[in-house]
């Protein structure tokens, strides 16, 4: 009997010690209890985790692993040797964006493994919760006698719990200028999208989707996954399996060199990031990516200036002019740039972008090789940078610089210094960066490491000296914005150029009221609104497929602290509602999302920082719509004249899309009205206080 006793002692003790050092699960609530992460090992030591909102399983248990080029595979028996837990709460100030205050609130786990093996390898795996979403990443200790690793692939699962609603693009390692597709997730094969007629450059090696994706469930809860603070490091796309309705990363590879990235140990990899929501406007709303970057590194950025621009851009897509010397039809020239600038500083206008005003234009389109194509410094004879510059500063106008690399990063490397330092010199704060074509070397793609490297470069030059940066055909926003605040906007969409060219008839109805809960969750747009030619009459087969109201809505639904009004000076000209886009700000206090479901409608409030006026911009698909609006973002106790720009009743998209009234009215925290938007239609609103 005493035996047994001390048996069953045994036992017990093994068993409090055993369950003290390997917990089956470690959980993570959001500060409200909203979502929360159960961290567990499978049955064969595989780290893997859960999602719950609401205590509803929204993902279901998903595994996480790597694979190393030279090493074993990083799977599998694992023991859990530490948990810890730590909690967020800070405000932090945004120097330009969305809102003034951020609040950053989120519970952390940590939760540090070993291998069970002769090698006892470790990894941490840092969790977070917030009431928006949540976020992991992976950390990579320093081990004996490895100082760094080559990733061959990473294997982030995603594991469904249904046959969700979804809009997406495909996975394409260079370019993100597709039109969203929206299907079952059952139903998605990006396969069908290579080789558009439409596209410089594609790459899509198998059925994956780029990110943010998003998601809708048959209950209507809303699901986005994206990463964020990519630092060397290759983008991640999301390889699908319909069957099991399950997501695996897929990391951006490099054909030049045969893998996916190598690392430096310790290393930690970019957050894997799943915005959750109960209904769709809350995803706009959500802060998650910013929140989850490094602090502003770069201090005071007060030489950065929001601000909306015009340009030498839309009349090469008009074929008015090019971009080239040699065609005879130069548009960057002297003078046509004073005109712009006269028409900037005449219309509450504050920058002019300038293209194809260096030498090297002839030589670049259809060229296999393109290194050394463009000089950076050295203007065309009919366009005098100094004398342009001088002429814009006395206007109170800033020349935004432009740099269209070619896909030839090397070639701009190795002029970074001489080009910004002549910008710093000039006075010239923003740059708007090009990489149009198959990257240069051969081998690499705009997504993979080396260009994610190569992007983050010119960011240090630019605030070394104190240039912010527009990247064009760019690898995807992750909230870095937060951290190198120089970082303004980027395109990673397919923009309003395509509605002058493609071969598809341009973006439909519905392509922004899509863009607004997918791309523009992941940071600010450069998507060029502001064309009021409408019928685009120099270009047969194209026009935009919106209304005139559509198109001055987008300056508060797309947000950007730079916003171009790209038509022709000339087609503004006598135009009432060209007054909305004098007066709409484009830096803001705060932002508030009325309403709006995904790729259907939305609509956005914005107050501009420094007063304290408010902007309203409302879009809708293809379908015409009632839109009610409550004024309840108003302060209470102040009055405010609605300046109103809506589509008439005759308004169509497509047969009378420059049809609009214009109307005045009244309106206080209480007030409520509902407007009627057209097919491919819109709202914008000004409202300003009235003083009493």
């Amino acid at each position: 009997m005493k035996l047994k006793k001390t048996l069953l002692l045994s036992f017990l003790v093994a068993l409090f010690f055993a369950c003290e050092q390997e917990p089956s699960k470690v959980t993570v609530s959001s500060p409200e209890q909203q979502n929360q992460i159960e961290f567990l090992l499978t049955a064969t030591g595989q780290p893997a985790y859960r999602v719950l909102h609401n205590n509803e399983v929204v993902i279901d248990t998903s595994t996480l692993g790597f694979d190393f080029q030279g090493h074993p595979t990083l799977s599998g028996n694992f023991k859990i040797i530490n948990t810890t837990t730590n909690n967020k709460d800070e405000t932090w100030t945004m120097p330009w964006g969305e809102q003034t205050e951020v609040r950053n609130h989120y519970n952390e786990l940590s939760v540090a493994l070993q291998e069970q093996t002769t090698s006892a390898r470790k990894l941490i795996l840092h969790f977070r919760a917030y009431d928006d979403g949540i976020a992991f990443r992976y950390e990579l200790p320093a081990q004996s006698g490895i100082d760094s690793l080559i990733v061959m692939d990473e294997h982030t699962q995603f594991q469904l719990t249904g046959d969700h609603t979804c809009w997406w693009i495909p996975g394409d390692w260079d370019i993100y200028e597709h039109l969203y597709t929206t299907s079952k997730f059952s139903e998605i094969d990006a396969t069908t999208k290579r080789n558009h007629p439409n596209l410089g450059q594609t790459y899509i090696p198998q059925n994956a989707v780029n990110t943010p994706v998003t998601m809708r469930s048959s209950n209507g809860l809303h699901l986005s996954f994206h990463e964020a603070n990519l630092t060397n490091y290759a983008g991640m796309t999301l390889k699908v399996d319909g069957d099991q309705l399950q997501m695996t990363s897929e990391l951006v590879g490099s054909d030049r060199f045969g893998f996916k990235a190598k690392i430096p140990l310790p290393f930690r990899t970019p957050w894997r990031t799943i915005q959750i929501a109960d209904q769709a406007t809350d995803l706009i709303d959500s802060k998650l990516i910013v929140n989850l970057n490094e602090p502003n590194k770069l201090g005071d950025v007060s030489w950065f200036e929001p601000k909306k621009y015009v340009g030498i851009w839309w009349e090469m897509h008009l074929d008015k002019s090019t971009w080239d010397l040699a065609s005879g039809r130069h548009g960057a020239t002297t003078e046509n740039t004073k005109r712009y600038i006269d028409f900037a500083a005449a219309n509450n206008i504050k920058g002019v972008l300038v293209e194809g005003w260096n030498t090297g234009w002839e030589r670049w389109i259809g060229f296999e090789d393109r290194e050394g194509v463009f000089d950076f410094v050295t203007p065309y004879e009919d366009y005098d940078l100094e004398e342009v510059v001088r002429y814009g500063k006395e206007k109170g106008v800033e020349i935004i610089m432009h740099h269209e690399t070619s896909a030839a990063p090397r070639t701009y490397e190795q002029q970074l210094d001489t080009a910004y330092s002549l910008m710093n010199r000039l006075g010239i704060h923003s740059v708007k960066t090009g990489y149009v074509g198959k990257i240069i070397p051969k081998g690499e793609y705009h997504h993979g490491q080396w260009m994610v490297n190569h992007y983050r470069k010119v960011l240090e030059k630019g605030a070394e000296n104190q240039v912010a940066i527009n990247a064009h055909e760019p690898i995807k926003a992750t909230g870095l914005r937060r951290t190198y605040p120089n970082a303004i906007a980027r395109e990673g969409l397919r923009g309003q150029e395509f509605n002058a060219w493609a071969q598809d008839g341009g973006n439909p109805p519905e392509h922004l009221s899509i863009v607004a809960f997918t791309r523009m969750l992941a940071g600010p747009i450069d998507f060029t609104p502001g064309v009021f030619d409408i019928g685009l009459p120099s270009k047969e087969n194209n026009q935009i497929n919106t209304t005139i109201a559509h198109q001055l809505a987008l300056y508060v639904v797309i947000y950007s602290p730079i916003q171009m009004a790209c038509d022709l000076p000339e087609h503004y000209e006598n135009q009432p509602a060209f007054q909305f886009i004098r007066d709409v700000g484009v830096d803001w206090e705060k932002s508030v999302t009325i309403n709006g479901e995904v790729g259907d409608y939305v609509t956005i409030a914005r107050q501009e920082k420094g007063t304290d006026a408010w902007f309203l911009g409302s879009i809708t698909d293809e379908n015409p719509r009632t839109i009610e609006v409550s004024f309840d973002f108003l302060p209470k106790g102040k009055k405010y004249q609605a300046i109103v720009y809506v589509d008439s009743a005759e308004a169509h998209y497509k047969d009378n899309p420059t049809s609009l009234k214009i109307e005045q009215m009244d309106v206080d925290h209480t007030s409520t009205s509902t407007f009627d938007l057209a097919a491919g239609g819109g709202l914008a609103i000004s409202l300003q206080p009235i003083e009493e």
